[in-house]
């Protein structure tokens, strides 16, 4: 017999449906929502970095938690900059215990070089987070997403609002493997409008005054290099990318966003529209520059996991070959990611040491002042990988014997382009014997250490002091890449 016939409910009387008792996902106020949300001591946030330096949201948030007594709390933030400096007295006095991120800059990567941090900072980079949340190995119990707007349902999107932002892609695997998500907002949309996060992964809406300022997206390391220098480093890299053989139609490309990068993508637009190359895509964070050789058609298409300015973030809005895509689509180790195509990443670095590990975490001082963003991921992905810097700026060096935290192992950079001289790893002889065979004058990277050295001296060996270990800078795939300590 059908065991379902022999259900008590068979018997059960039909009740009349309630209509009045809709359920809404718009909250009234911050009360309401942590009502609901009933966060716990030890409990893990995240928040993400798509407005840069002019979010509102994390300070917000943890301003309505720290009033409620709530503390011993990981902060898992995409990446932290000048803005957040209300986390710092949060941090000293225990409310955020642990830190978990892609990239710090400004007074809170002060205060946790310094030392206040109670717990351990984990600097990761963004592909290696997207890969940590999607494989559970960091559990969120609420991700809060700052949402340009949304509509009534929790549809997000990231081109509309007063604080549009063009692509929400360091959003994506929180929003799917949080245990509750929260979409904080000042835009409710009464119409349909392209979506980054689709509602059903949305639990709370909450509508505030205002979630960020836009022109805050434009974070100082975004504009054109106009140094002699500088520019002088970025015309030999597009001499040395051309050498490779390897710039020719169908060409994948990424670039940073310090201003010598920068330079390195006009020069090679220009290069490409003078010899009428059509490459396939470019990726990453994406700058207005990109989006005009885009439509130049200089390249195909644009994948895109962050707008790093509004020209960029208005490109997207109405061009279908500028197609947003998620961090883990981008640069996950287990995803055959977009990082995987790239032929060139044109990438910077504070120091680089005789066996090509790069720095890009702290400064010489030791004060945590980056981290590796992208950078693992693209430098072990793309064909030939690229440093441009300048050997030496105030008389600091840029090639050391041991970088103070390895943020890129050496193995995954191929060539170190300065304004005095090129260096390629010795692990790439076929491109030492391309670049030789084109008139380049490659050398190893200690020949070059050389040369910086007999220009600006040996640099005297200070006494280490003992300093205590704060955190780990972990590998894209989760292993523990270098102990970060406290500032000298």
């Amino acid at each position: 017999m059908n065991s379902l016939l022999n259900k008590d409910y068979l018997n059960a009387e039909y009740k009349p449906v309630d209509k009045t008792n809709k359920s809404s996902k718009i909250l009234e106020n911050m009360d309401s929502l942590f009502d609901k949300l009933d966060l716990k001591d030890g409990a893990a946030i995240s928040f993400h970095h798509h407005l840069r330096n002019g979010d509102f949201v994390t300070n917000m948030i943890m301003a309505e938690i720290k009033k409620r007594g709530i503390k011993d709390l990981t902060l898992v933030q995409s990446s932290i900059f000048p803005c957040n400096e209300p986390l710092v007295p949060l941090i000293e006095d225990g409310t955020i215990k642990n830190v978990i991120t892609s990239y710090m800059s400004g007074p809170v990567a002060q205060a946790i070089s310094n030392g206040k941090l109670k717990g351990t900072l984990v600097m990761q980079s963004h592909g290696g987070r997207a890969r940590a949340i999607m494989e559970g190995s960091i559990k969120i119990d609420v991700a809060f997403i700052a949402s340009p707007a949304t509509d009534v349902h929790g549809n997000i999107s990231a081109t509309e609002g007063s604080a549009f932002c063009g692509v929400l892609g360091y959003a994506y695997a929180d929003s799917i493997m949080a245990e509750k998500k929260v979409a904080i907002t000042d835009t409710i949309l009464d119409y349909e409008s392209k979506t980054e996060i689709p509602s059903e992964r949305i639990d709370y809406i909450v509508k505030v005054d205002k979630i960020g300022d836009p022109n805050g997206i434009i974070s100082g390391t975004t504009k054109i290099t106009k140094d002699p220098v500088g520019l002088r480093i970025a015309q030999k890299t597009v001499e040395v990318m051309v050498a490779t053989g390897l710039v020719k139609n169908g060409m994948n490309y990424q670039s940073g966003a310090g201003g010598v990068s920068l330079a390195v993508t006009k020069f090679l637009g220009d290069y490409m529209e003078a010899n009428e190359i059509k490459g396939g895509f470019a990726s990453g964070g994406v700058t207005g520059d990109l989006c005009d050789m885009k439509n130049r058609g200089l390249f195909e298409k644009i994948y895109d996991v962050q707008c790093f300015d509004l020209k960029s973030a208005e490109d997207i809005k109405n061009d279908p070959n500028h197609i947003s895509m998620s961090a883990e689509k981008y640069a996950s180790p287990y995803h055959d990611p977009i990082v995987n195509g790239l032929d060139f990443v044109i990438l910077g670095a504070t120091e680089i040491d005789t066996n090509f590990n790069v720095n890009v975490t702290t400064g010489h001082d030791g004060v945590i002042m980056g981290g590796s963003g992208g950078h693992q991921d693209t430098a072990y992905g793309a064909k030939v990988s690229i440093i441009v810097s300048k050997l030496f700026q105030s008389r600091i060096p840029l090639i050391v014997d041991r970088v103070g935290v390895i943020s890129t192992p050496g193995e995954t950079i191929d060539v170190v382009v300065t304004e005095r001289g090129v260096a390629v790893n010795e692990n790439r002889k076929d491109l030492l014997e391309l670049l030789k065979s084109k008139g380049i004058n490659a050398m190893t990277i200690s020949e070059l250490k050389e040369l910086q050295d007999s220009i600006i001296g040996k640099p005297e060996k200070q006494q280490e002091k003992e300093r205590r270990a704060i955190g780990y800078m972990e590998y894209r795939d989760g292993q523990v890449l270098d102990v970060i300590y406290e500032a000298k």
